[in-house]
């Protein structure tokens, strides 16, 4: 019974997992990044409705690295709250080492913070070092990320009362109404009445 209070993480956990997937409330946002001993820039690019790639340019005092991620998006409050799990890979350069690389995992709560066009985002990023003293690591740090381009907004009632549609919309709706009269067909009751 050493291990009787895993019991409620676990099921905690398992309980989040399983809610139902949502999207993130942006398409493309890009910041800054900030650990303990390192820096960068952070761009996030939605290709799915719940999955990111995220690419990292990170600088510390003795190396430079940039890291591709993909990311698998989760609800914890809604949409502007998640969390999200991945892996990619990294390559870089080392003062002493030269060129380095590896892989990485990564798991991290977002917040899309309301009426802003902000994100903050705390992750802890562990690395496999391929070509390094340090064969693992397990960073963490804190992104801000500026919304460069919104989630396309639905429109009011499924666009009900007109809201979404543009003139090109309009025009192939008028075209898929307007029907061309074959030879010998009645185009309607008084054609039918009173002849061709």
């Amino acid at each position: 019974m050493r291990f009787a209070f895993l019991r409620p993480v676990l099921a905690l956990a398992l309980g989040v997992v399983s809610l139902p997937v949502a999207a993130q409330k942006y398409r493309t946002a890009a910041g800054a990044r900030i650990g303990a001993g390192n820096y960068g820039l952070t761009v996030q690019q939605r290709i799915f409705e719940k999955t990111t790639l995220e690419g990292l340019g990170l600088l510390n005092s003795r190396e430079v690295t940039a890291t591709v991620l993909a990311e698998q998006h989760f609800p914890l409050l809604g949409r502007s709250l998640n969390y999200y799990l991945g892996a990619g890979a990294h390559l870089g350069r080392h003062k002493d080492r030269g060129t380095v690389g590896g892989f990485d995992g990564i798991v991290g709560v977002e917040w899309k913070l309301p009426i802003t066009p902000l994100l903050v985002s705390f992750d802890l990023k562990p690395t496999y070092e391929i070509n390094n003293d340090d064969w693992f690591r397990f960073p963490t740090a804190v992104s801000v990320r500026y919304v460069l381009v919104k989630e396309k907004e639905k429109p009011f009632m499924g666009g009900l009362f007109g809201g979404g549609n543009n003139d090109g919309d309009r025009e192939g709706k008028r075209k898929s109404k307007t029907k061309t009269k074959r030879k010998g067909e009645s185009g309607g009751f008084f054609d039918g009445l009173f002849g061709n």
